[in-house]
């Protein structure tokens, strides 16, 4: 009969030799180790290995091609729509008849002749650029289950640093300057004609160039149409696309100022190339804000201007091209 010396005892996890680890091979793909305390080797509960997550490459997006162009052009609705929604009402106040078969031509010429109906036109980009940016949080982050700005490509490439950013947008701000200049910038553009109708537009439009419409337009732009371009035709299909839509979009505003489109013109070359070469959006918007923001400084501390000028004779949908104001 066994004595008591060698009869088998139940195991007992306090008086266990006191190892402090316990390396465990997990079967997957890449061969994983994890490393349990003994209260988690003689745990029933499942293990589960620690994967690195890969990081989010914005040259390759979660969207398609046509994600991207879906909400570039619901943004250019809400171009044309948002500035209606403050205007029909002005104009109704100030003793427009709807029913009028000329009420359409009559509320044009209000919304180009008429300080308050132009600064409406003005404010109302505000929430045009909330309602975008809503748009393209919504394809970037697949509504909510993605994060944004690294998607996006927020972040600075070591490539293009911020001090770098500042410098490039500077050195685009006088090499544009002086180019429309030189091609004819005493031409004046609808958007001056804007600028000089009242104080309030003037300082509206000032906010709006330097505090919304760099990111907006980046990420519309540089952000998921060149990001998506790209995957499909390749970094320089990519950037002549993105380069002339984005000129393109702007012709209306300068007309007929070529001066002021060339500059326009190489600021888009450059915030393309600046994209396709860092892979990120972050030098992008901080140089496009600094060309902004230069302009909407000389325009605050100009000094006093003439008497604002009449606008030219309106188009029938001339309330839609004013919605596209100079905020390039």
């Amino acid at each position: 009969m066994p004595n008591e010396t060698t009869r088998q005892r139940p195991f007992d996890r306090s008086r266990a030799t006191p190892y402090t680890r316990f390396i465990v091979p997990i079967n997957n793909p890449l061969g994983s180790f994890v490393t349990l305390t003994p209260e988690a080797a003689y745990s029933s509960d499942s293990i589960t290995p620690n994967v690195p997550t890969p990081p989010i490459d914005p040259n390759n997006p979660p969207w398609g091609i046509g994600g991207a162009f879906l909400v570039w052009f619901a943004s250019l609705l809400l171009l044309a729509i948002v500035p209606l929604l403050f205007v029909v009402p002005y104009a109704l106040h100030s003793g427009l008849n709807l029913s009028d078969p000329a009420f359409v031509r009559s509320m044009a010429e209000l919304a180009i002749s008429d300080r308050t109906a132009i600064l409406l036109q003005v404010v109302s980009l505000l929430p045009t650029h909330v309602l975008t940016f809503v748009l393209v949080w919504a394809l970037v982050t697949r509504f909510g289950r993605l994060p944004f700005l690294p998607t996006i490509g927020w972040g600075w490439s070591p490539r293009l640093g911020m001090w770098a950013s500042i410098g490039v947008g500077v050195a685009l701000f006088v090499v544009s300057t002086a180019l429309a200049k030189l091609l004819g910038a005493e031409k004046p553009t609808q958007l001056e004609q804007i600028i000089n109708s009242s104080a309030a537009a003037r300082y509206a439009i000032a906010f709006l160039a330097v505090f919304t419409a760099p990111f907006i337009e980046e990420f519309i732009y540089r952000g998921i149409l060149y990001a998506a371009l790209q995957r499909f035709v390749g970094a320089v299909g990519a950037g002549l696309f993105v380069l002339g839509l984005f000129t393109l979009i702007h012709v209306p505003q300068y007309w007929p100022n070529y001066g002021v489109l060339a500059a326009v013109l190489l600021l888009s070359i450059a915030l393309t190339i600046v994209r396709a070469v860092t892979g990120r959006l972050l030098p992008c918007i901080v140089i496009h804000l600094v060309f902004n923001g230069i302009t909407s400084v000389i325009l605050l501390f100009e000094s006093f201007r003439p008497p604002p000028t009449p606008l030219p004779d309106p188009t029938a949908f001339a309330v839609l091209f004013l919605a596209r104001l100079g905020l390039n």
